[in-house]
């Protein structure tokens, strides 16, 4: 049966659908979680270069919710909601983000931490609920870039952290 070969390794059903951000963060997986995890570190380093947030409620376990407003660099304020799902220390995150908790168009969030020698591989794999959604975080609110940008700034922050730490 020549040509009937089949690949296991289709691309998922969700791949239209999703951005995947990853990276390499220097710094212990324990360290990276907890800056994930509470808001005193969250309110540090979340959103793209130029952000700030403000938290309204922050209830980090599963069924909690974090509402917070992103303000941007231009002075626009966009109000934000997350639903922690699942949580594993410091495995896993899984989260359910959007405007506010009743938004329709909320999408769904992986955070995985792994270990990577003494650093840490962090991969956020967002699922939106259609492709359209997906395109419009992409080319109207420039979501890959972001998400770049708000890993980097976790980076910076938590290489920051271990470095007191290691002082200390």
């Amino acid at each position: 049966m020549a040509g009937a070969r089949h690949e296991t390794r289709a691309e998922p059903a969700t791949a239209d659908r999703e951005i995947v951000i990853s990276r390499i963060i220097d710094a212990p997986r324990e360290l990276v979680f907890e800056a994930f995890t509470e808001v005193r570190h969250l309110s540090r380093w979340w959103g793209p270069e130029g952000f700030t947030t403000t938290t309204r409620s922050f209830e980090f376990r599963e069924g909690g919710e974090w509402d917070f407003v992103l303000h941007g660099p231009d002075g626009t304020d966009y109000s934000e909601w997350i639903r922690w799902m699942r949580i594993v220390p410091p495995e896993r995150i899984a989260l359910l983000h959007g405007e506010s908790r009743d938004d329709p168009n909320a999408f769904e969030s992986l955070l995985t931490f792994a270990p990577d020698g003494a650093a840490t591989r962090i991969v956020m794999r967002t699922v939106f609920p259609t492709k359209e959604l997906r395109d419009e975080a992409v080319e109207k609110y420039h979501a890959i870039e972001g998400g770049r940008q708000t890993l980097n700034n976790l980076a910076a922050y938590v290489t920051e952290l271990a470095g007191k730490g290691a002082e200390g």
